[in-house]
């Protein structure tokens, strides 16, 4: 499959989500990278959204929680290219019963070649990177072709 270059500029668009146990250390690190984080469009969900704003002190664009669509917000974003980096610590140790929006936000994210940090080390490598405050062309297959595919029985 061919491929094609999306720009993402220098301010990019940040979706960062945390699973109930891990919101103390998403907020911890936005708040240690508040400086870095500044600049950028940030997204949030649910409750994340609302400590987050509180925290920093400027505005995130918040959508529904997690459980409740959230994370599918996120991953139709990133699909439509409004969203273009995702910071999402989420709990590995604990079951959850929107798991299946999960794993779809996290293919989203694979599909649509964008960094993603699960973790805070990779967080930190990641908003460290000089890349962060560049410009930069992913790669991502050229999806155009895919949905003009011939299917089997149609003319």
């Amino acid at each position: 499959m061919t491929q094609k270059k999306i720009a993402m500029v220098h301010d990019k668009k940040i979706a960062l989500v945390a699973h109930d146990n891990k919101k103390k250390d998403l907020i911890e690190w936005a708040k240690y990278n508040r400086k870095l984080l500044a600049h950028h469009k940030l997204y949030a969900t649910g409750t994340t959204g609302e400590i987050l704003e509180q925290e920093l002190g400027f505005e995130i664009a918040k959508l529904q929680s997690g459980p409740l669509g959230g994370d599918q917000q996120i991953g139709a974003k990133i699909a439509d290219g409004e969203i273009n980096f995702l910071v999402f610590f989420w709990d590995p140790l604990e079951p959850q019963p929107h798991d299946p929006d999960v794993k779809a936000l996290l293919r989203m994210a694979v599909v649509w070649n964008i960094p993603v940090a699960c973790n805070r080390a990779t967080a930190d490598f990641m908003i460290s990177s000089p890349l962060m405050d560049d410009n930069y062309d992913r790669l991502v297959p050229d999806y155009d072709v895919y949905g003009t595919r011939k299917i089997a029985g149609n003319k």
